[in-house]
Formats: C-alpha cells, structure tokens, sequence
C-alpha cells in the first residue's frame, strides 16, 4: 500500500520523487495531483467513512477543520469550508455525487476553479482502491499551478499514510 511518485512535468523537464503524482498538461489548460492508494476497509464502509468530512482532520495534519452544510455527512448538494494551516479557508460545492464510486467537488481562488475528485474501487473484500484526482483550470491556473502542485502533494504525501492508519483503528 504504497503511493505513487509525484512528479511535474513540462516539455523538457522531470523531476520523481516519492509520494503522489502531480502533471502540467503541456498547454497548462489543467493541472492535476493524482493519488492512488488502498485502504484496508471494504468499499461501502470507505465511503462511508470518507464521507464524514468533519473527521479529516483526524488523519489530514493540514486540515485544522471542516464545516459541511447541510451538517454531516456529504451529500448531492453538500457545500462547506476546509480550513487548511498557513493557507486558510477553502470552500467547496458538491459537482459530482455517484456513491459509493465518486464525488467530486469545486472550489478555487479569484481566477482558478480547483476541482477535487475522489474516486473508490473495491479491491477486495477487505480493500479500497481511491483515486484522488485535483485539476485546475482557468486563466491564473498557469501562475498557480507549480507551487499549489508541490505545496498540495507534500500535504497528501504526509496525510495518507495517516488516512490508511485510521482506517486500521
């Protein structure tokens, strides 16, 4: 259960390194962080707990809070606010709601729409696949795009290792 080196790519340039995978598309029209990691939880139950937003911060260290409305658990018109250290608040709008395989939601800064898509795929009996895909588009994405790949990444690098433990408690 380990990640995927993340790596940014432009036309002639690479740079591996251990952790999740982020790209520049060649015309910078997107830019996306991908992480594909297993947790040890059957499908159903993996969504379920995901889906407890408020809870991120209990394996997210960059996360200090999250407020959803309507209160709970995501849902097809789930908005909300993550509140990320040294970054501030981040809000959000459920786009895509398709349980127990995908939700996707939009967010962004003045000139940037930052889509975060998660993904679940049984593995197995005991296992889920997530696929966490971040894209972000629009006219100032270019300028955004290198430091929020890195900065992002290195966040996820050090949450999922804790996100796979809480899933073992």
């Amino acid at each position: 259960m380990s990640l995927i080196g993340w790596r940014i790519e432009r036309a002639a340039m690479s740079a591996t390194v251990e952790g999740c995978q982020s790209e520049e598309v060649e015309f910078m029209a997107s830019a996306a962080v991908k992480c594909v990691f297993e947790v040890d939880a059957p499908l159903e139950e993996a969504w379920q707990r995901l889906a407890e937003v408020e809870r991120w911060p209990e394996w997210a260290p960059h996360i200090t809070s999250v407020t959803v409305s309507p209160p709970g658990e995501l849902g097809p018109t789930s908005s909300g606010a993550l509140q990320i250290k040294r970054l501030g608040r981040n809000t959000f709008r459920m786009s895509v709601w398709e349980p127990p395989v995908r939700w996707e939601w939009v967010g962004g800064l003045p000139g940037v729409r930052i889509y975060y898509d998660h993904r679940f795929e049984s593995s197995g009996p005991a296992a889920t696949r997530l696929e966490w895909l971040v894209e972000l588009h629009g006219p100032l994405a270019p300028l955004i795009r290198p430091v929020f790949a890195r900065v992002y990444g290195r966040n996820l690098d050090r949450a999922i290792p804790r996100l796979q433990e809480w899933f073992r408690r």
